[in-house]
């Protein structure tokens, strides 16, 4: 039988700035817990914690099975890196969610993949990054563009603020290819963004050798292990930000990340529903979107 976990240090300012408190982020959780735990269920959970609210750095721990109570499900997966196995902890209720969040895990970091087939992904992430020169306009360009080849390859993708200064395009796999082939074309749409955006965009990830005034369209992200936050995830930035589905519309100059909190997202949520439910849906064909991509820029004769 699973018991409620206690929830602790309710009273805890997390947002000094903005009077939100540890209870207030449980709150929420507690409030969405429908809507967030599907994009969390079965995935291993890097887990960012921040128990002291979002003035400190905070650290990540991945290896967190341990501290699991008895009725919370965990995973032991193999790393390379460490060529050790780490017991990651598994998100799959609400109870879950509100644990990981008592540990002070503002943000929540799921895997592409599931325990289940833990060397393909649901999808891939196209995340862009901006430097501290560019705009938030700049980030939407760069998102209108990847649209633009996505729908030369008659794909759908679903856009999300990353709930900080970047957007995050999603695409669907469905657990159809590898970790390796995933990588491999989220970098070939990187690759014709930054040819169709050069004076915008860059492949160089590293900040001190990009220039400063260029947006890094992240494919890397599409690597076992990697995360990033999950959708409906608050952030651990001022504000309370939350990482937000947003419909195409929606994407256009003058949009902010600072639109979307932890005050106002479940009400977002009963008015749309979950606009993002589609990246868990039928995966891509990604064979044939690269045929079609071919024909739309054959020249005509």
């Amino acid at each position: 039988m699973k018991v409620k976990p206690e929830l602790t240090n309710r009273e805890k300012i997390y947002w000094p700035d903005d009077n939100i408190s540890k209870g207030d982020l449980l709150d929420y959780y507690e409030s969405i817990a429908d809507v967030i735990v599907p994009y969390l269920k079965n995935r291993p959970m890097s887990l960012k914690r921040n128990p002291n609210g979002i003035n400190e750095e905070g650290f990540f721990h991945k290896d967190a099975g341990d501290l699991a109570p008895a009725w919370m499900k965990t995973a032991s997966v193999y790393s390379e890196s460490t060529e050790k196995y780490i017991n990651y902890l598994l998100c799959n209720d609400k109870n879950s969610l509100l644990f990981i969040a008592n540990l002070g895990c503002i943000e929540m970091n799921p895997w592409n993949s599931t325990i289940n087939k833990p060397e393909q992904p649901d999808y891939i992430v196209m995340d862009i990054d901006p430097s501290e020169k560019n705009t938030f306009d700049e980030v939407i360009d760069v998102a209108l563009e990847i649209k633009n080849i996505l729908d030369e390859m008659d794909i759908k993708g679903y856009c999300k603020t990353s709930g900080s200064s970047g957007l995050h395009v999603y695409i669907p796999f469905n657990k159809k290819y590898t970790y390796e082939e995933a990588k491999d074309f989220s970098h070939f749409i990187a690759t014709v963004v930054t040819e169709r955006l050069p004076k915008l965009t860059t492949l160089e990830r590293s900040l001190s050798k990009r220039k400063k005034n260029k947006i890094y369209v992240d494919y890397l992200q599409n690597r076992r292990g990697q995360t990033l936050a999950s959708a409906y995830s608050v952030r651990p930035k001022p504000g309370a930000t939350v990482s937000a589905p947003l419909s195409w519309e929606e994407v256009r100059h003058g949009l902010s990340p600072k639109d979307f909190t932890i005050k106002n997202m479940a009400q977002r949520i009963r008015e749309k529903g979950d606009i993002f439910k589609g990246i868990l849906g039928k995966g891509i064909n990604m064979e044939a979107a690269l045929k079609r991509m071919e024909a739309f820029h054959q020249p005509s004769s």
